[in-house]
């Protein structure tokens, strides 16, 4: 196993350059998929895609991520760090420009398969690599911190380059813009990031990641094509009920075996299990509002993908003023203001967009973005906070992995859930009704809100405190932090 004893001199100057790849990683994924929200309507145009492919444009590039993101970071630990890094990078880059020449939207969908499957193994596998390049905790501390704002500055960028890119060379650009950060993250990678493995990687578990494939593929395929198929068909039931079998197999399974995919025992936490079920409706709200809100400026207001791109930015700078405040707030105070903040913030903001119209205020709107980005940044650190509270050192990196996977699936959700219900209300390929189809899908937001706040303070009861201990207990502890054994670890935010 290769770690770094010293970053002193030339040291510190490699861990520097370790950390510049893996945020280079980090810009390109996070990138994508704003930049592929700014560039729906552009596509939907171009390739005469309904809501439902619209929907599956953004969804088959999470699913993917959330799919395999555990996966991909066992393999990691297993088979070598800088291996899987470089295989994510490769299919990452080549998924781009199969996505920038794919000829309809059946192929547009397939290579987002392909791109999600090379995300799932470079974010949470660079997570892994750059703990292990910064061995000191306040290096780590400092390194991380670099890494939380690439988040922040990539949101922030994503709608405005999309945007730029979009309206001056075609939906097709966005994916361009990947190969050559992609190639020279390669090229990085080979030369500066050592190899690495785990010194007790996780044994294989092909039947969990079968099950959890399942659970996914078949909720969020039901969900989108049960707006257009009717969601009393044959197929759609049965496409439930096999998501429904496979929840109900997954903790069955997994409770016998010694190194499970996913620890069921930790959901008897309240703190994780609120954590989580905070990750996935946070991701539901920013992924939801993303698809929601860039079919109402292009469709409905007329805004060019540009315009589109300019108009969310007080969203991204709520955000990035946010984020570092809620670290300050947790760390002072705990996990109960700032999610309770963001709860309130998310309903706020929704509540004021459940009445949208084609002639809704700009002033309305940009006061609503604004106070969702400053919600949402307020979320993040909170959820890693309480997934790991009270858990023993040893097991802080995969409990922190499984609510990064919740985030992943809120993603997913929230595109599938929002949209479907405007593809219904407006008959899928009408979008002339747009605004008022979409209201529901607000109020989903709000109550997504409201969910937040209640479980910002169910997760900080003393009986919640207790749950905790008691999950904690069954674990052996381990003095030294087995960081790298997950995806995920210390809250990474990506999208």
């Amino acid at each position: 196993m290769t770690t770094y004893t010293s970053l002193t001199g030339g040291g510190r100057r490699r861990g520097g350059l370790v950390l510049a790849v893996c945020c280079l990683s980090l810009l390109i994924t996070a990138l994508d998929t704003t930049a592929v929200n700014v560039a729906l309507p552009a596509v939907g145009r171009d390739l005469r895609a309904p809501v439902s492919g619209l929907q599956w444009t953004v969804d088959a590039y999470t699913l993917a991520v959330a799919a395999f993101m555990l996966l991909a970071g066992s393999t990691a630990d297993r088979i070598g760090r800088r291996r899987v890094f470089q295989a994510g990078l490769a299919l990452f880059t080549a998924g781009s420009l199969a996505c920038s020449l794919a000829p309809t939207l059946g192929w547009l969908i397939a290579f987002r398969v392909a791109q999600g499957l090379g995300a799932s193994m470079l974010n949470p596998v660079a997570l892994s690599i750059i703990t292990h390049a910064f061995p000191d905790p306040r290096e780590r501390a400092r390194a991380i911190g670099l890494w939380g704002t690439t988040v922040g500055l990539s949101l922030a960028a994503g709608p405005v380059v999309g945007g730029l890119l979009v309206t001056s060379a075609g939906w097709r650009s966005i994916f361009w813009i990947n190969i050559p950060i992609g190639v020279a993250a390669l090229v990085l990678t080979a030369v500066f990031v050592p190899e690495s493995r785990a010194a007790a990687p996780r044994r294989p578990d092909p039947v969990g990641q079968v099950l959890v494939v399942a659970i996914l593929t078949s909720l969020i395929f039901a969900i989108i094509e049960g707006s257009r198929r009717g969601y009393g068909s044959a197929p759609i039931i049965g496409l439930f009920l096999l998501a429904g079998v496979a929840t109900v197999a997954l903790p069955g399974y997994e409770r016998r075996r010694e190194q499970p995919l996913m620890e069921p025992a930790f959901f008897r936490s309240i703190p994780f299990t609120g954590a989580f079920v905070v990750a996935v409706t946070a991701f539901v709200v920013l992924s939801g509002f993303l698809f929601l809100n860039t079919l109402y400026l292009q469709e409905v207001r007329g805004c060019s993908a540009l315009h589109a791109g300019l108009l969310t930015v007080p969203m991204a700078a709520g955000i990035a003023l946010a984020s570092p405040l809620s670290g300050h707030l947790t760390a002072a105070r705990g996990p109960r203001l700032p999610l309770v903040a963001a709860g309130l913030l998310i309903a706020a903001s929704a509540l004021m967009l459940t009445t949208l119209d084609a002639t809704t205020p700009w002033a309305v709107l940009l006061t609503a973005y604004m106070l969702l980005g400053i919600g949402f940044g307020l979320v993040n650190t909170p959820i890693t906070s309480s997934a790991v509270a009270g858990m023993p050192l040893a097991q802080a990196g995969v409990s922190a992995a499984i609510t990064t996977t919740g985030r992943q699936i809120g993603n997913n959700l929230g595109v599938a859930a929002l949209g479907s219900i405007v593809a219904a209300r407006s008959g899928g390929r009408d979008r002339s009704g747009f605004a008022a189809a979409s209201h529901p899908g607000w109020w989903i937001l709000v109550a997504s809100g409201v969910v937040i706040a209640v479980a910002g303070l169910a997760i900080t009861t003393h009986r919640a405190t207790v749950t905790a201990a008691r999950v904690a207990a069954r674990f052996p502890t381990d003095p030294v932090p087995t960081l790298g054994s997950a995806p995920g670890v210390l809250g990474s935010t990506t999208t």
